[in-house]
Formats: structure tokens, C-alpha cells, sequence
């Protein structure tokens, strides 16, 4: 008794894998192709350009940064094949039945009057009319739809190309640059450049006795592979003592001091050869004076009777 049941378990098994392995009518194969790149890092480098010369004589200095990778190139040409077919739905053979059978009726004909035509009767009157009606009356297939079709894939090739390489060189942009001066350190970002502007007069070494430091150590990190480099830039023994002076004409409080010291310092400053400086706090002055235009047209002319300087407001068309 029980090796009836089984063998009527087994049997029923099969046969419902047979029906529904019949029940999906399959289309012509479908392929996809792609191109696949992979690279493959070969080196990775940071490199610093500090300018020249490599002695600090001003207090500013633009400093470059790059990146630089060698990568190994290869190309893969990828073909998908797809297996594609038509789902079984059995409310669709409510309609496929009847007109199955009239499309083999019609294709019938049209093998008929394709002999008298002497074949000219196209191939989808005589052929697709009746693999149409096969599929229509057969109640456990659909006829082909690519509308509804369905498709699993059924097989990758890949095609290897010729190797090649590559080479990148990029900015550092608006990364980390540590530099360390004397026994403190200091991060500074560049620009989207890969451009730092360092300023020995600005920034955190304005709160530093920079006038002590005679190296500046520049260093860039890449914290994915730990990839790095350093630069050092000297700090000339001339710049070093008049850093000291052009920190207290800078940073001394302005709105204490009257327009006499305001012009010795802008002077003074560019007698020092730092130009920029003396610009910006002559700027910063005019713009301090904006409220009170008497005050600034004092200061505006001992500049230029005391200090020999043509200063303009900046606020003016």
C-alpha cells in the first residue's frame, strides 16, 4: 500500500513538471553587449611644489599640491544572453482556441494560394499563421507575446581587449596640508586649485612667535593607502627679524593710534618690502574710516603728502 502511494506521488510529480515545463512558450534568445572596464592602481604619488626659491624672503608663498596615479587599463567586451518566453495564463486560451483555429484555417489557404502564386504570398500569411494556430489551440500554451514576454538570463561570454595605461595627475583639492613650524603644527586646506596660500603673517601663525621658526615642514597624507609626501621650506634670516615688527604694525590696535601712526605703519611696512601687507592695512583703514569721511580724507592725504602713496577708496564707483 504504501508503495502505491509512492509511485502515485512520483507520477504526479513528474507530470505537473511537465506541465508547467510545457506551459511557457519560448521566444528567440535575446543578447545584450556592454563594454566592462577594470583598473588596476599601479602607483600612487603626492607630489609638493613649493616655488622657487626654496628660501622664504616674503611671507606669503602660493605652494602647489598634486596627485598623481598609474592605473593598468583593461577593457572586456560582455555579451548577456537571455532566455526569453511567454507565461502560462489558462483565461487566455478562452480566446487563443477559437482564433487559433482560424488562423490555421487562413494559413491553410494561403499555402494554397501561395503554390498557384507561385510563392510570392509572404511567410507571414503562410507560415506565422500557422505556428500562431498551433500555439492558439494547444491549451497549455500561450502564442508568443514579446507585450508580456519574460526572460532569465542564461549565459555571460566576456572578451578580453588589449591592456593599456593610463596616467592621472590631479590638484589636491580642498585637502588637508599639515605644516609644521617650530615645535606647533597647523592644518590648512588648499583651494579647489590643489593651491595653498601661505601666509607667515595671517592664519595660525599670527598667534605663533613665527619669528623663532626657521623650517616650515609640509607634509599631505592620503588616509586611504597612507600614500604621503613632505616639502620643506626655509625661512630666510632677514624675513625672520622683520616678521616680528610687521606682526605688531599689523595686529596693534587701530582704533586706538591716530592718522599720523596709521601712515607710519602702512609706510613702514612697505619699507619693510612687504607691499601686500602695507595694501591691505591701508585698505583696512580706509574701510575703518568709511563712517567718518573727514577722518578718512585725513588719512587719505598724509598718505600720499607723508608716505608718497595714491590710496583710493574701494567703496567708490
Amino acid at each position: 500500500m504504501f508503495k502505491r502511494s509512492t509511485l502515485r506521488l512520483l507520477g504526479a510529480t513528474t507530470c505537473g513538471a511537465f506541465f508547467l515545463a510545457g506551459c511557457a512558450n519560448h521566444l528567440p534568445q535575446r543578447s545584450e553587449h556592454e563594454e566592462r572596464i577594470e583598473r588596476k592602481l599601479l602607483s600612487h604619488s603626492l607630489q609638493i611644489d613649493v616655488g622657487q626659491p626654496e628660501v622664504l624672503e616674503l611671507p606669503q608663498r602660493r605652494v602647489r599640491v598634486h596627485e598623481q596615479k598609474v592605473f593598468e587599463v583593461t577593457p572586456f567586451e560582455v555579451t548577456r544572453h537571455y532566455d526569453r518566453y511567454t507565461p502560462y495564463q489558462p483565461w487566455r486560451e478562452i480566446y487563443e482556441v477559437p482564433l487559433g483555429a482560424v488562423a490555421i484555417v487562413g494559413g491553410i489557404g494561403a499555402n494554397v494560394l501561395n503554390v498557384v502564386a507561385l510563392g510570392r504570398i509572404p511567410d507571414t500569411a503562410t507560415k506565422d499563421w500557422i505556428s500562431y494556430g498551433v500555439a492558439g489551440i494547444n491549451p497549455f500554451m500561450n502564442v508568443e507575446s514579446n507585450g508580456r514576454s519574460q526572460q532569465n538570463l542564461a549565459s555571460i561570454d566576456e572578451k578580453r581587449q588589449d591592456t593599456r595605461t593610463d596616467y592621472s595627475s590631479l590638484p589636491w583639492a580642498e585637502r588637508p596640508v599639515m605644516i609644521k613650524a617650530g615645535n606647533q603644527s597647523h592644518e590648512l586646506l588648499t583651494d579647489r586649485n590643489g593651491v595653498l596660500r601661505l601666509n607667515l603673517l595671517d592664519g595660525p601663525f599670527a598667534d605663533q612667535d613665527i619669528a623663532r621658526v626657521g623650517t616650515l615642514l609640509l607634509t599631505v597624507t592620503d588616509e586611504q593607502d597612507a600614500t604621503s609626501a613632505e616639502a620643506t621650506l626655509m625661512v630666510s634670516r632677514t624675513l625672520r627679524g622683520k616678521l616680528r615688527e610687521a606682526h605688531d604694525l599689523i595686529y596693534d590696535d587701530l582704533e586706538g593710534a591716530d592718522v599720523e601712526q596709521w601712515v607710519h605703519r602702512v609706510k613702514r611696512l612697505s619699507e619693510l618690502g612687504l607691499e601686500e601687507e602695507a595694501s591691505e592695512l591701508e585698505q583696512s583703514l580706509i574701510e575703518l574710516t568709511r563712517n567718518d569721511p573727514e577722518l578718512q580724507a585725513e588719512f587719505l592725504r598724509s598718505l600720499t603728502q607723508n608716505a608718497g602713496r595714491l590710496a583710493a577708496d574701494p567703496g567708490e564707483d
